[in-house]
């Protein structure tokens, strides 16, 4: 095992070989954000989802086992990775703020690119729209021209999906006739439409185009035909649909926002807990992977046309969630948690002639695969990475790719820094079978809470209303969770004050559905001192919150 010295100068050794490796260059940029997707395709060995389009890119490209986002909730993960800052840095916790203005003027990676002589483009959902970009989805600092929303998506939550007596209502489960919706057309369709078209306008100059696609994001307004690939009778529940006995109140979120439809409020549930009836939750695991699938086509179409306009040789694709969703795990739907099936994201990094060869005159890289045809086949190639990494990781390490200046990580504090990373460049490992020299062996997440009680608000509380962070730490080994004491006003964590904790050993439970907090504990009191391993944990969290104004005491 390295010491912490020698880890630390590889790590230095690495950031000054990075520039040799990949030359400076014009390397277009093609950056796609599912939203609301849990690594449930088959390149990420998912045995029920069919995702072929993915999983082709997927063979050509380098793909990280054990991403994770910073905290599951849309306007702050995008924040977070759009920043390469952490969510105490940006101090967004909820929909509310403006990081510009609330914290500081934090370069995007658009804006990076931007300034680097590139044309950038929007398409769909990349940053969170309203407050939280500053309802423009940062432009002009981020785009070279205002984004792009499908006009059809101002019908999303309306009421337009059709129940079996014929009457219009705003269901969780909404498989539609495309012809018979508003505009004759969903998002997602015309989001693909869009950045097809932008493609074939970029042929000279350098491109970022960021492509934001809205599903699997509830609610499941999409063609009913997917439904027909998950037959009901196929569905499965969760493998642990029950809530753990030893899981602390304030780690758990009571999906207020699924309980908001029309289709669930029919259901009747009790708050918090439910549950949910099981033919209902099988429907809508069945309405989630079918959401995967269609946005997997959309995908596909994209890539189809990158490699038509002969883009794809020159080309850097990159492809995300903003965070996962929970299928009934632990008595749980939708994010709003620190748990894996909440934090955990797809990554799958593709670059010409490093992830796999260049393609030869004439050759195809990514073809359209129609998912009712293709016969779902295990994913085999590809290059795998199983060590930790974060979607602030995502910055540094397109702007290595692309060949730009190479970014600091930033001070702490750094909020009058408007250029820096919290996170690390991958780039230096792509298109490597084995990845011998870890860069970080943690993943940190966060997640905040009103009270330790459950309450309506437990989901999404505003600022204001925060009194509890939950921050999450994550190895190939453990995942070790605190619950401290916040103070909304002056972003101020106390890691002395634990209200709850968590704790799961993966080798022996890797759903984390018994958490051991409490014995650990109870064990520690009877030794009369901490072993050093709990308080590395400490001093890895007090370096997770060193980056804002965070109090804490050992």
């Amino acid at each position: 095992m390295l010491s912490k010295a020698q880890a630390w100068l590889s790590v230095l050794l690495l950031h000054f070989m990075e520039p040799c490796i990949f030359a400076k260059g014009e390397f277009n940029v093609l950056f796609i954000i599912a939203d609301d997707l849990r690594p449930t395709l088959g390149c990420y060995s998912d045995p029920v989802v069919k995702s072929p389009n993915i999983d082709q890119l997927a063979s050509r490209s380098t793909v990280f086992y054990n991403a994770y986002a910073q905290q599951a909730v849309c306007g702050p993960s995008r924040t977070s990775f759009l920043t390469s800052r952490r969510p105490d840095t940006t101090k967004l916790y909820d929909f509310n703020s403006y990081w510009r203005v609330s914290a500081g003027n934090y370069t995007t990676l658009p804006q990076y690119f931007k300034a680097n002589g590139y044309t950038t483009l929007s398409v769909g959902k990349v940053f969170h729209p309203g407050i939280a970009s500053n309802h423009t989805d940062d432009y002009p600092y981020s785009w070279s021209v205002p984004p792009y929303h499908p006009p059809s998506f101002s019908y999303e939550k309306r009421k337009v999906c059709k129940n079996k007596d014929g009457t219009l209502h705003s269901n969780l489960l909404c498989p539609v006739n495309v012809s018979e919706m508003p505009l004759r057309t969903l998002p997602d369709l015309e989001n693909a439409e869009e950045a097809i078209r932008l493609l074939k306008q970029m042929k000279e100059s350098p491109f970022f185009l960021a492509v934001g696609f809205y599903k699997p994001h509830i609610p499941f307004r999409i063609p009913q035909e997917y439904l027909k690939l998950y037959p009901i009778e196929n569905m499965t529940l969760a493998p642990d649909p029950d809530v753990p006995k030893k899981l602390p109140d304030v780690a758990y979120n009571p999906w207020t926002d699924i309980r908001e439809r029309e289709d669930v409020k029919a259901l009747n549930l009790s708050f918090p807990y439910g549950p949910i009836p099981k033919d209902f939750q099988l429907r809508i695991r069945q309405h989630y992977f079918a959401s995967v699938s269609y946005m997997d086509a959309q995908v596909g179409r994209v890539l189809q046309a990158l490699d038509d306009l002969d883009l794809s040789k020159k080309t850097i694709v990159a492809f995300t969630s903003d965070h996962g969703w929970s299928l009934g795990e632990h008595g749980e739907w939708a994010k709003y948690s620190n748990f894996d099936v909440a934090t955990r994201v797809p990554l799958i990094v593709y670059k010409p002639g490093v992830t796999s060869p260049l393609p030869r005159p004439g050759e195809k890289t990514f073809s359209y695969v129609d998912v009712f045809e293709n016969t779902q086949e295990q994913f085999g190639k590809g290059y795998k990475v199983h060590s930790m990494v974060e979607l602030v990781d995502v910055f540094p390490t397109l702007a290595s790719m692309a060949g730009l200046p190479l970014l600091h990580h930033c001070p702490v504090p750094s909020f009058k820094v408007q250029l820096c990373t919290e996170g690390f460049s991958l780039a230096r490992i792509l298109g490597r079978q084995e990845w011998t020299i870890k860069h970080q062996s943690y993943a940190y997440s966060q997640y905040p809470r009103p009270s330790d009680t459950i309450q309506q608000n437990s989901d999404l509380p505003n600022l204001a209303d925060i009194r509890v962070m939950g921050y999450s730490l994550r190895s190939n080994d453990y995942r070790y969770t605190l619950w401290v004491s916040f103070d909304p006003v002056h972003f101020l964590a106390n890691l002395t004050d634990i209200h709850a904790g968590e704790l799961y050993i993966l080798s022996e439970d890797p759903g984390q559905d018994n958490n051991i907090f409490d014995e650990f504990t109870r064990a520690l009191l009877k030794l009369g001192a901490q072993p050093q391993w709990t308080e590395s944990l400490k001093q890895h969290l007090m370096y997770f919150t060193a980056s804002s104004k965070t109090k804490w005491t050992l």
